[in-house]
């Protein structure tokens, strides 16, 4: 705790001089701005001169143009200047956030409370699984797995969670992992391809694909893999498979289904080429 406390100072005295630093870095940046456009616009005028480009009137009266706009931002704007106390004004405002942030932590927080290693936290989630979140399902599973490297359930559980934390990275890594010991898995061979579409953005690339196909060789009956073949290949253009893939599906889904209506819709929408 006390490492913690001499951190939180040292981060705080840092985050000062930080807004120090970049406060006059600003002022000073700014205050040369309006000169350096000026004598930039001038410059071109008398390129343009020399170049043939602009005769004696046309370049006299643009000069007489430019100097007046100069002229005019000078008056408008007001140089930034910092004042003698201005930096000490900034210090007690970071020392005042600090002393607000650590008199919240200990009104609301537990200062008194000792650290929980995290092993100690997923001993815990295990006598409590139906209460759990994703992210803490996932830590059970990945304890679970180490004890277990061969357990396809964990493994497929592992990947389930970690797809529905927002890890569709890992997930797809437990999936391999989970078929590696049972091929066969049409299930596991589907949530591959979705957690390599998620990883991927959206898009079914190669090895998505493959995985929807072999998920769709070993049960026709996964829908989802059906779905996302089709989405690949009206992607491409290749209306037969797009009917291969949509037409059975359609056929699953009851009539009232958005999803069946939306199906439809956009099949009668690749047909009539609309």
């Amino acid at each position: 705790m006390t490492i913690f406390w001499i951190l939180s100072a040292l981060i705080t005295t840092l985050a000062g001089l930080l807004v120090l630093a970049g406060a006059r870095r600003g002022a000073d940046e700014g205050e040369g701005v309006a000169s350096l456009t000026a004598a930039a616009e001038l410059a071109e005028l008398d390129r343009l001169k020399t170049r043939g480009l602009l005769d004696e009137a046309g370049w006299t009266a643009a000069r007489a143009e430019a100097g007046r706009r100069i002229l005019a931002a000078e008056r408008e704007t007001i140089p930034v200047r910092a004042g003698r106390n201005d930096r000490f004004l900034v210090l007690a405002g970071v020392g005042a956030a600090a002393a607000a942030t650590l008199g919240l932590y200990a009104v609301a927080g537990t200062p008194g409370l000792p650290d929980q290693a995290f092993e100690r936290r997923v001993d815990a989630w295990m006598t409590d699984l139906d209460r759990l979140e994703a992210p803490q399902i996932a830590a059970v599973a990945a304890r679970v797995v180490r004890e277990r490297p061969e357990d396809h359930q964990a493994l497929t559980m592992l990947g389930s969670a970690r797809f529905e934390a927002g890890d569709p990275i890992g997930a797809a890594s437990a999936f391999r992992r989970a078929l590696a010991l049972q091929p066969d898995d049409a299930r596991s061979w589907a949530r591959l391809g979705e957690s390599l579409v998620r990883a991927n953005g959206g898009k079914i690339d190669g090895d998505a694909e493959a995985a929807f196909a072999q998920a769709l060789r070993r049960d026709p009956g996964q829908l989802g893999a059906r779905y996302f073949l089709g989405e690949a290949a009206m992607a491409r253009g290749d209306r037969v498979t797009v009917r291969a893939m949509w037409t059975p599906l359609i056929a699953m889904l009851d009539p009232s289904d958005p999803r069946r209506i939306d199906l439809e819709r956009r099949l009668t929408t690749m047909e009539t080429g609309a």
